[in-house]
């Protein structure tokens, strides 16, 4: 479509060259033009060349302008091109076909020089005001996908940091969030097509989990130095204190969503999730609320299985580190006791992966 400034490419189209020599007396002084004296040429013109506006006699031979605008208006190339029919008959049903196929205006023969251009001149307004509402909608489209990336940024920076607010009170776990982030992520990427976890796992779940996982300890920020610091094995007592923390995390977390949206905090929900339950076991002797097998949330079932496995191949003051095979068969004597016996065949499956993000993000 031309811009404004440019003079605007008008097709005219009539099989009796006097009207067109008439129109071109009249229009060839403000706009380019393009003549066709029958409707097969009049297609190839406006497929091949930018026309803005089209002059169409309706009485031709082969193809009638009824015929021409069908088939203009059936083209996605040249839908949008206004239409004026040039009609010697002053008929309704003439116009109310034309219009019905599509056309912007009509104008009646014999013609006259002020009504052709008044006729051409509202064209080219309207013209113009779809163009200047187009450049408008992509202005908005643009400063809202800007401003919705800028949320998710936001939120994605305020996830991690939270995560490693926590991670500051236990500065030995280093890479921990990270790790368990991306081992989280390969198992989703795994199961989302598997009967049980195709339903839940799409492409929005996955990303939302991947973003999500770094809060699974945040509650930790609410447990005392003396316990979770400790060097020894906990007594039962400490150990009732440390179970505190899925609570805590997950207390923290509804308060930031009573301040948010139903839709601003869709994405805490993951989040939720994973802090409340990701101590849960599969036959139901974990914590905070023993639930078993299908009844814990399937992010925080991921995320058992990532957390128990970083742990066991990271060295701690209490422990020191594990293999990646010790590791494996660890997890696969626990499968039905501690995880969902699906998530650990997928584990078996991305193994590799696990084993190259510890490496990617190992502590140093």
């Amino acid at each position: 479509m031309a811009t404004y400034s440019e003079r605007q490419n008008i097709l005219i189209v009539d099989d009796i060259s006097g009207n067109i020599k008439i129109l071109q007396a009249i229009l060839s002084e403000q706009y380019e033009l393009f003549v066709a004296t029958n409707g097969q040429d009049a297609m190839e013109i406006a497929l091949a060349e930018p026309i803005d506006i089209i002059l169409l006699d309706i009485i031709m031979p082969e193809l009638d302008g009824f015929e021409v605008c069908r088939r203009l208006k059936s083209d996605n190339k040249t839908k949008h091109i206004p239409v004026i029919f040039l009609t010697g008959e002053d008929r309704v049903q003439d116009e109310v076909k034309g219009l019905k196929l599509g056309a912007a205006d009509f104008i009646l023969k014999p013609i006259e020089p002020l009504i052709v251009r008044a006729r051409i001149q509202t064209q080219i307004t309207l013209i113009q005001a779809r163009k200047t509402l187009i450049e408008q909608n992509a202005h908005l489209e643009h400063v809202v996908e800007d401003r919705t990336n800028q949320l998710l940024t936001l939120q994605d920076a305020a996830m991690v940091a939270m995560g490693a607010l926590a991670e500051t009170r236990d500065p030995e776990t280093g890479n921990h969030i990270r790790r368990t982030q991306f081992y989280v992520k390969a198992l989703a990427i795994q199961l989302r097509d598997h009967d049980r976890f195709r339903d839940f796992l799409s492409t929005e779940a996955i990303e939302l989990l991947h973003k999500s996982a770094p809060l699974h300890d945040i509650g930790k920020v609410g447990v005392p130095d003396r316990i979770l610091l400790k060097p020894g094995k906990l007594t039962a007592e400490e150990f009732e204190e440390i179970k505190k923390h899925p609570i805590i995390g997950y207390e923290a977390i509804l308060q930031a969503e009573k301040m948010l949206n139903s839709t601003q905090s869709h994405f805490l929900k993951f989040g939720r999730d994973i802090i409340l339950h990701h101590h849960e076991k599969w036959d139901g002797t974990g914590y905070p609320h023993q639930l078993s097998g299908d009844d814990i949330p399937i992010p925080a079932r991921l995320m058992t299985l990532a957390d128990v496995y970083d742990a066991l191949i990271s060295k701690r003051v209490y422990k020191s580190s594990l293999t990646h095979d010790e590791t494996t068969a660890i997890i696969v004597k626990d499968k039905n006791v501690m995880f969902d016996p699906d998530i650990v065949e997928a584990f078996l499956q991305v193994e590799g992966q696990f084993r190259e993000i510890a490496e990617k993000f190992a502590d140093h």
